[in-house]
Order: C-alpha cells, then sequence, then structure tokens
C-alpha cells in the first residue's frame, strides 16, 4: 500500500524516534509499504517519520541509480534501530545537493563526512556494526537524520536557511506541488 509522505510543519518530521522489539505489530507489512511508497515516490531513501511513525525504521534503495553506479545495482536494504556511533573525522567532508521526499522542490548543498561507523539491524533483527564510506554513507546520514528530528535544511548555512524561508513556508501551507502522495500540514 502507497502511505502519504508527511511534508515540512508535520510534528511527527520533529520528533525524535524510538528503538523498536521484534515484536512491533506488522512491521514486515509495513516495511513492504515503506518500499512500495519509496518506488511510488522515486525516492531513494524513507524514513518511518516521513510516513508518521516515530520508531527507528529506515529503507534505501540505491538500485535506481545502478546504470550509473553499477555498485548499486541492486542495492535495497532495510536499516532497524540505526544509530550512527561516530564519525570519521578523518575523512574528507564532501558538499554534495540534497532534496527531501518531506521537503518537495527544494534542493541545497549540505556538506557531510564521506565515513561514518554505524549499528543497525536487518529486518530478522541480525545485529550489524561497520564503517560506511562514500554516497552510502550521504544517504545514511541524511535518513538517520530523520529519526533524530533533523532534516537536511537544519545542516544548511543561516544565509541558505534564510533564502529558503518562504518555500519552507510555503510548504506548512499546502503550497507545493509534487507527483505523490502526500500528508500536508493542516492548521
Amino acid at each position: 500500500m502507497i502511505l502519504p509522505i508527511y511534508i515540512y510543519g508535520q510534528p511527527v518530521l520533529r520528533k525524535e524516534s524510538v528503538d523498536i522489539t521484534a515484536d512491533y505489530p506488522e512491521l514486515k507489512e509495513l516495511i513492504a509499504n515503506m518500499y512500495e511508497t519509496l518506488a511510488a515516490s522515486e525516492g531513494i531513501g524513507l524514513a518511518a517519520p516521513q510516513i508518521g511513525k516515530n520508531i527507528r525504521v529506515v529503507i534505501i534503495d540505491l538500485d535506481p541509480l545502478g546504470e550509473d553506479f553499477p555498485e548499486y545495482k541492486g542495492f535495497r536494504k532495510t536499516y532497524i534501530n540505526p544509530h550512527i556511533i561516530e564519525v570519521d573525522e578523518d575523512s574528507e567532508k564532501e558538499s554534495m545537493e540534497e532534496g527531501c521526499l518531506s521537503l518537495p522542490g527544494i534542493h541545497e548543498k549540505v556538506t557531510r563526512p564521506t565515513r561514518i561507523h554505524v549499528q543497525y539491524m536487518d529486518e530478522d533483527f541480525n545485529v550489524y556494526d561497520e564503517w560506511v564510506t562514500g554516497y552510502l554513507a550521504r544517504v545514511m546520514q541524511h535518513e538517520f537524520d530523520h529519526l533524530d528530528a533533523k532534516m537536511f535544511i537544519d545542516r544548511i548555512s543561516p544565509l541558505r536557511k534564510q533564502l529558503v524561508k518562504n518555500k519552507l513556508k510555503a510548504l506548512t501551507q499546502g503550497k507545493y506541488h509534487c507527483s505523490y502522495r502526500t500528508k500536508p500540514l493542516r492548521k
């Protein structure tokens, strides 16, 4: 089932998410719905707060990039209770334009570290502890930020944030266009 994406202004996007246990109700169905929603919205990552759930669940599907980046062919992964344990401060930082399904029409350059240490579980609650680099590290940081009540606009300069202020206000008023189902803030 395709779920609506919660748009900037929705309180759920600014609330920290909680870890879950293997007995979380209908988790497999929720994850399947998240993948269907992600495909319908043509994104590459989706965090549970973006569909109205403050739980630490993220999906990442980099397969659509597989033609240009063969290393991502078939890459489709679920992260349960993910946490960034540390950032490699010695790794270079890279600036790249980011967008977000919860912020339609807004794209800004965000500087992020290129190497991070993460811990997470898969759908079967197997535990992983690994260092991640490159583009996947960026996508993980973007999506995991959602779990910590942050969005990429929180990581741009005050000047750039001032420049997108009107666009953000328009989002809270439901004044935006996108091709996927959304749940705007209703005042």
